[in-house]
């Protein structure tokens, strides 16, 4: 019989802290019956929450660890587990209408396992009303049930809400546990240091912009503009095209724009440090000097705020390329709107 990974959330990379805090709670017996795990988005805390389910219904524990191979790992493993419900926002907000149905199913006692474990993902686009219904489960919490709630650090919470539940703080990963999970999702080792760098400890963000060809798309900006000739003129048409192609990007633009910063970013620290090792970035044909290069992040960092302000993206686009490329000195004369 194929062993399947462990699911503890143990073995999870990074939350050192929030594994403490619940590594205490599993050793006293004492889980209480609705915590909250509050970070930034893409940092693992829903993956900690079915690390958690896995060893609280585990036939075969050891030392507190889930097994991996008893019917209840299996199931969790294949998100096919009776008594593993996920509540995802709808449309962008949790309704009150899930929460009246998710009170209805906890009224039962779960079908096969000793406690049901329940994730409301995004609990801060709650309205009201949703938030105030949620609340009474909270306050006569039925047995057997442990409710997992997960939040945006940032986003404003009912206060009563965080009253009622055990805070579990989550954090961003580092680079280098960052870069290790991307490359266990298969993203190669080129452009998963970028990704990890882009998306600030965020692994499912990175994985996001890795799913839209973010890094190819970089790479093939950064080739236009570092082999501009003499004669920028020829480059024109191919600057637009680029710039339509990064227009077609949307909402997810600033991300390349992020990585733009990061490569500019490498450049003018390979020319304050050139002896400082480590792999360099790919270089323009013709040198730029640290004042050019403070110059094209100024000129990202005036994009990103035009972006901002709802401003054409195409427009945007287009002018941002000829600034990077030398054919616009002073990008901010320019006003798009």
């Amino acid at each position: 019989m194929t062993e399947l990974p462990p699911l503890c959330f143990t073995r999870l990379l990074g939350q050192e802290k929030g594994k403490r805090i619940l590594l205490r709670s599993l050793a006293a017996g004492r889980i209480p019956h609705a915590l909250l795990f509050r970070g930034p988005d893409g940092v693992g805390k829903a993956l900690f929450a079915r690390g958690l389910a896995a060893v609280l219904n585990c036939r075969d524990q050891a030392a507190g660890a889930a097994c991996g191979r008893c019917p209840s790992c299996r199931k969790l493993a294949a998100m096919n587990h009776p008594d593993f419900l996920v509540v995802r926002p709808e449309k962008g907000a949790l309704k009150i209408e899930q929460i009246r149905r998710l009170s209805r199913e906890l009224s039962y006692p779960p079908y096969e396992s000793k406690r049901r474990v329940v994730v409301l993902e995004d609990i801060q686009t709650m309205r009201r009303e949703a938030a105030n219904s949620l609340l009474k489960t909270l306050e006569e919490p039925p047995a057997d049930n442990l409710l997992v709630l997960t939040a945006d650090a940032s986003r404003e919470i009912l206060p009563t809400l965080v009253s009622r539940c055990q805070v579990v703080p989550f954090v961003p990963l580092s680079l280098v546990d960052t870069v290790t999970l991307l490359q266990q999702h298969g993203v190669d080792a080129v452009a998963a240091p970028l990704l990890a760098r882009l998306s600030e400890g965020s692994p499912g963000r990175a994985l996001l912009f890795h799913r839209q060809e973010m890094v190819g798309l970089w790479r093939e900006v950064v080739t236009l503009l570092v082999g501009a000739g003499e004669d920028p003129d020829r480059e024109v048409l191919p600057l637009l095209h680029m710039a339509e192609r990064m227009a077609a990007l949307q909402e997810a633009l600033p991300s390349l724009l992020g990585l733009l910063k990061i490569w500019l970013r490498d450049l003018l620290c390979v020319d304050l440090a050139p002896d400082s090792g480590g792999e360099l970035p790919i270089r323009p044909t013709k040198s730029w000097s640290s004042g050019q290069l403070f110059a094209r992040l100024q000129a990202i960092a005036l994009a990103e705020e035009q972006l901002a302000r709802n401003c054409n993206r195409a427009l945007v686009a287009e002018v941002l390329l000829f600034a990077l490329q030398g054919g616009i000195e002073s990008p901010r004369r320019f006003s798009i709107r």
